[in-house]
């Protein structure tokens, strides 16, 4: 473009970041403020179609209605000289997930775990992204994640601004319904963040297909590999909750964002947490726990024969089943977590 600031001088244009379809962003300085920002504008070729105009207007004052640490924040909107929309977003310094190397299971449990939050605030407020992909998702260099991009996010409680059989949104990420081009709810949000974190585990996505023909008679069809069988680390919680946001039918999935970011929570601390260089913290915490449960053992013991009632020596000792080893460290803990669980429902 020729301009080389937007707002009456306010934004001076520095350089691109990035183009999409539908726009190009660009770093520029709020001169008042004196701040970087990122200002999207409206591509040239759109700018006489009203329908884009319109998409392009409504993210802006959808993202505007926004307002979490999770989400790129909306500062202002206004009209560049040649008449093309454009918004002022809060600067993202960093990476996209689709440009960071592949994280530990942890590391992409805890990513996802953002993106739920940023989310969840979203689906509160009634609206559905439709787009979440690992080129929306931007990694904040001091490890914050935020979801950006609601450009074709619409209102829950509002008809479909689209065709039907039109589907928007980066193909390998669409739920099944969305591929076919049917209604979409706060689930369909939560399959792309399913296939976001099956990526980032498993190293791809949950289908490879040619055509948007074979993604749907695949998703139709086909059983998605289990993550542990491309990624043998990844523990089995952790699995589960992945594979239950990839269910085919949206009534089986977590129902939104906060629900999935429930089950993803409930993956620690064993499971989704404990890495290699953690080993033997993880053995000073369980003998920890073990040397508690032992001691609040005898003392309910103590308690119970110190009554008086029944003499210590007309109750025969309850034998222990011997705690199973596991193949690895990560599989023990698993086992004493279950010894320490059957113990605690011991009663005297």
């Amino acid at each position: 473009m020729g301009a080389s600031s937007l707002g009456g001088g306010r934004y001076r244009l520095d350089r691109s970041l990035g183009h999409g379809g539908m726009a190009t962003v660009f770093l520029a300085r709020d001169e008042e403020l004196d701040r970087p920002v990122a200002i999207k504008l409206l591509a040239e070729n759109l700018a006489g179609d009203s329908a884009f105009r319109d998409r392009f207007l409504r993210e802006a004052r959808l993202a505007a209605r926004l307002s979490h640490p999770n989400v790129v924040s909306v500062y202002d909107a206004g009209e560049a000289e040649d008449g093309r929309p454009f918004m002022v977003m809060e600067y993202v310094p960093g990476k996209t997930l689709a440009e960071v190397g592949r994280p530990t299971p942890a590391e992409a449990v805890g990513l996802v775990l953002q993106a739920c939050q940023g989310l969840a605030h979203a689906h509160e407020a009634g609206l559905v992204h439709r787009d979440v992909k690992p080129q929306n998702l931007l990694l904040r260099d001091d490890g914050v994640l935020k979801v950006a991009d609601f450009g074709i996010a619409r209102a829950a409680e509002t008809t479909a601004l689209t065709q039907v059989g039109t589907v928007l949104g980066t193909a390998a990420y669409l739920s099944p319904e969305q591929a076919l081009g049917e209604e979409v709810t706060p689930a369909t949000d939560v399959y792309a963040l399913g296939a976001v974190l099956y990526e980032l585990l498993a190293g791809r996505t949950p289908y490879e297909f040619d055509s948007l023909a074979d993604l749907a008679a695949k998703q139709r069809e086909e059983p998605i590999t289990p993550v542990s069988e491309l990624a043998p680390e990844v523990s089995p919680r952790v699995e589960d909750a992945v594979m239950r946001a990839l269910a085919r039918n949206p009534a089986y999935r977590p129902p939104s964002a906060a629900a999935f970011a429930q089950e993803l929570s409930a993956t620690a601390p064993f499971e989704a947490t404990v890495q290699p260089d953690d080993h033997h913290r993880l053995w000073w915490a369980i003998a920890a726990v073990v040397a508690v449960a032992a001691i609040a053992s005898g003392i309910a013991v103590a308690l119970t024969d110190g009554g008086g009632s029944t003499p210590p020596a007309t109750r025969p000792p309850a034998a222990v089943r011997p705690i199973p080893r596991g193949a690895d460290a990560r599989q023990q803990a698993r086992n004493i977590a279950a010894w320490l669980r059957a113990r605690s429902a011991v009663r005297p």
